[in-house]
């Protein structure tokens, strides 16, 4: 049986249960509607789920962006550092033969 074939019969079912008097009614409607109940969890569960997913999508999205920008702000520093590094080696070698020649010149 196929998902049409059931859909078909579920629903006479569910006019058949609808002619019934009141009192047999109440029994055979609530199970007959679960289904439905069962349906709209599902899809509700799906809704959380497919947000759910988008929110960590976003996520990611932010955290590489950061991660980039660390990386970009980290090679910049880095060579920030290697030039004040050189600057301090170039002063230091200047006052270093600044002090030889005068030593030479005595």
């Amino acid at each position: 049986m196929n998902e049409q074939v059931f859909q078909e019969r579920f629903a006479q079912l569910l006019i058949r249960i609808s002619a019934l008097p009141d009192e047999q009614k109440l029994g055979l409607a609530v199970p007959a509607a679960a289904p439905n109940a069962q349906d709209e969890e599902v899809h509700r569960a799906v809704n959380e789920l497919q947000e759910s997913i988008d929110f960590l999508r976003l996520s990611v999205k932010y955290l590489m962006f950061d991660l980039e920008a660390t990386r970009r702000e980290n090679g910049y520093l880095r060579r920030l550092l290697e030039q004040a590094t050189e600057n301090k080696c170039d002063a230091e070698e200047r006052d270093d033969n600044f002090y030889r020649d005068e030593e030479d010149e005595y």
